[in-house]
Protein backbone atom coordinates (compact mmCIF):
# COMPACT_ATOMS: atom_id res chain seq x y z
CA UNK A 1 0.00 0.00 0.00
CA UNK A 2 0.98 3.63 -0.91
CA UNK A 3 0.90 6.95 1.40
CA UNK A 4 0.25 10.56 0.43
CA UNK A 5 1.88 12.81 2.83
CA UNK A 6 -0.98 15.72 3.87
CA UNK A 7 0.48 19.12 2.78
CA UNK A 8 0.46 20.21 6.46
CA UNK A 9 3.63 20.80 8.36
CA UNK A 10 2.47 19.57 11.29
CA UNK A 11 1.58 15.95 9.56
CA UNK A 12 5.27 15.69 8.68
CA UNK A 13 5.93 12.48 11.04
CA UNK A 14 2.10 11.11 11.63
CA UNK A 15 -0.59 9.12 10.11
CA UNK A 16 0.69 5.73 8.85
CA UNK A 17 4.55 7.38 7.75
CA UNK A 18 6.70 4.46 6.88
CA UNK A 19 9.25 6.55 5.04
CA UNK A 20 11.57 8.83 6.92
CA UNK A 21 13.63 11.27 6.06
CA UNK A 22 16.72 9.04 6.54
CA UNK A 23 15.24 5.85 4.57
CA UNK A 24 14.46 8.91 1.63
CA UNK A 25 18.31 9.45 1.85
CA UNK A 26 19.38 6.56 1.51
CA UNK A 27 17.33 5.56 -1.75
CA UNK A 28 18.03 9.00 -3.12
CA UNK A 29 22.17 8.27 -2.70
CA UNK A 30 21.64 4.49 -4.30
CA UNK A 31 19.79 5.96 -7.07
CA UNK A 32 21.95 8.79 -8.17
CA UNK A 33 25.42 7.43 -7.67
CA UNK A 34 27.11 10.13 -10.25
CA UNK A 35 25.36 13.00 -8.17
CA UNK A 36 25.77 14.95 -4.72
CA UNK A 37 22.86 12.93 -2.42
CA UNK A 38 20.80 14.96 -0.96
CA UNK A 39 20.85 14.39 2.95
CA UNK A 40 18.59 13.51 5.53
CA UNK A 41 18.67 16.97 7.01
CA UNK A 42 18.06 18.41 3.64
CA UNK A 43 15.05 16.32 2.74
CA UNK A 44 13.53 17.12 6.32
CA UNK A 45 13.71 20.63 5.90
CA UNK A 46 11.76 20.37 2.46
CA UNK A 47 9.20 18.21 4.40
CA UNK A 48 8.56 21.41 7.38
CA UNK A 49 7.63 23.45 3.90
CA UNK A 50 3.87 23.43 3.85
CA UNK A 51 4.24 23.72 0.16
CA UNK A 52 6.14 20.35 0.08
CA UNK A 53 4.33 16.71 -0.39
CA UNK A 54 5.52 13.20 -0.63
CA UNK A 55 4.89 10.00 -2.32
CA UNK A 56 5.64 6.85 -1.65
CA UNK A 57 6.09 3.16 -2.31
CA UNK A 58 8.51 0.49 -0.25
CA UNK A 59 11.47 1.05 -2.86
CA UNK A 60 10.72 4.89 -4.00
CA UNK A 61 9.80 8.03 -3.38
CA UNK A 62 8.62 11.25 -5.14
CA UNK A 63 9.21 15.27 -3.22
CA UNK A 64 6.99 18.01 -4.89
CA UNK A 65 6.19 21.37 -4.68
CA UNK A 66 2.90 23.25 -5.46
CA UNK A 67 2.79 26.75 -5.33
CA UNK A 68 0.21 29.40 -6.77
CA UNK A 69 -0.68 26.75 -9.83
CA UNK A 70 2.97 26.00 -10.39
CA UNK A 71 3.79 22.46 -9.24
CA UNK A 72 7.25 20.79 -9.68
CA UNK A 73 8.98 17.66 -9.03
CA UNK A 74 11.59 17.78 -6.91
CA UNK A 75 12.72 14.38 -7.27
CA UNK A 76 11.87 10.81 -8.19
CA UNK A 77 14.26 8.37 -6.74
CA UNK A 78 13.67 4.51 -6.89
CA UNK A 79 16.09 2.13 -5.21
CA UNK A 80 17.84 0.53 -8.00
CA UNK A 81 17.23 -3.33 -7.10
CA UNK A 82 13.49 -2.31 -7.48
CA UNK A 83 14.13 0.15 -10.74
CA UNK A 84 12.57 -1.38 -14.20
CA UNK A 85 9.22 -2.81 -11.65
CA UNK A 86 6.97 0.60 -12.76
CA UNK A 87 7.49 2.30 -9.38
CA UNK A 88 8.46 5.34 -10.95
CA UNK A 89 6.02 5.70 -13.43
CA UNK A 90 3.09 4.91 -10.20
CA UNK A 91 4.35 7.65 -8.32
CA UNK A 92 4.48 9.55 -11.21
CA UNK A 93 0.97 9.22 -12.40
CA UNK A 94 -0.49 9.91 -8.74
CA UNK A 95 1.26 13.10 -8.80
CA UNK A 96 -0.12 13.81 -11.49
CA UNK A 97 -3.25 12.29 -10.90
CA UNK A 98 -3.37 14.90 -8.02
CA UNK A 99 -3.02 17.97 -9.81
CA UNK A 100 -5.33 17.90 -12.57
CA UNK A 101 -7.72 20.62 -10.17
CA UNK A 102 -4.86 22.31 -8.23
CA UNK A 103 -1.83 23.07 -10.90
CA UNK A 104 -2.10 24.31 -14.37
CA UNK A 105 1.43 23.83 -14.71
CA UNK A 106 3.44 21.41 -13.75
CA UNK A 107 7.40 21.19 -14.31
CA UNK A 108 10.71 19.26 -13.71
CA UNK A 109 14.39 19.16 -14.81
CA UNK A 110 15.72 16.22 -15.33
CA UNK A 111 19.60 15.34 -16.61
CA UNK A 112 20.27 15.08 -20.07
CA UNK A 113 21.76 11.77 -19.62
CA UNK A 114 19.34 10.29 -17.73
CA UNK A 115 17.28 8.66 -20.76
CA UNK A 116 14.92 6.05 -18.90
CA UNK A 117 14.02 9.13 -17.20
CA UNK A 118 13.31 11.17 -20.11
CA UNK A 119 11.34 8.65 -21.29
CA UNK A 120 9.60 8.18 -18.75
CA UNK A 121 8.32 11.66 -18.13
CA UNK A 122 7.64 12.23 -22.07
CA UNK A 123 5.59 9.18 -22.31
CA UNK A 124 3.44 11.04 -19.60
CA UNK A 125 2.89 13.80 -21.54
CA UNK A 126 6.14 16.45 -20.48
CA UNK A 127 8.16 17.96 -23.38
CA UNK A 128 11.32 19.99 -23.39
CA UNK A 129 10.95 23.82 -22.39
CA UNK A 130 14.57 24.54 -21.67
CA UNK A 131 17.96 23.80 -20.88
CA UNK A 132 20.10 24.73 -18.01
CA UNK A 133 24.12 24.27 -19.45
CA UNK A 134 25.95 22.32 -16.98
CA UNK A 135 23.45 22.02 -14.09
CA UNK A 136 24.61 18.45 -12.44
CA UNK A 137 27.83 18.06 -11.53
CA UNK A 138 28.98 14.85 -11.67
CA UNK A 139 31.86 13.38 -8.90
CA UNK A 140 34.13 11.64 -11.59
CA UNK A 141 32.70 13.00 -14.63
CA UNK A 142 32.23 16.29 -16.89
CA UNK A 143 28.59 18.50 -15.64
CA UNK A 144 25.30 17.41 -17.46
CA UNK A 145 23.04 19.54 -18.30
CA UNK A 146 19.47 19.72 -17.27
CA UNK A 147 16.06 19.85 -19.09
CA UNK A 148 13.62 21.27 -18.20
CA UNK A 149 10.43 19.97 -19.05
CA UNK A 150 6.56 20.65 -18.29
CA UNK A 151 3.49 20.19 -18.95
CA UNK A 152 -0.37 22.17 -19.29
CA UNK A 153 -3.23 21.17 -17.64
CA UNK A 154 -6.84 21.56 -18.58
CA UNK A 155 -10.00 22.27 -16.18
CA UNK A 156 -12.69 21.58 -16.85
Amino acid sequence: STLDRSSAASDVYKRQLFMTPQDMARIHAAAFVHDRAWTAQEIADLLASPFVRYLAEPQGFALTRLIAGEAELLTLAVDPAAQRQSIGRRLLQRWMDGLETQADTAFLEVAADNTAAIALYTSAGFHQTATRRGYYQRKDAPSVDALILSRQFTHG
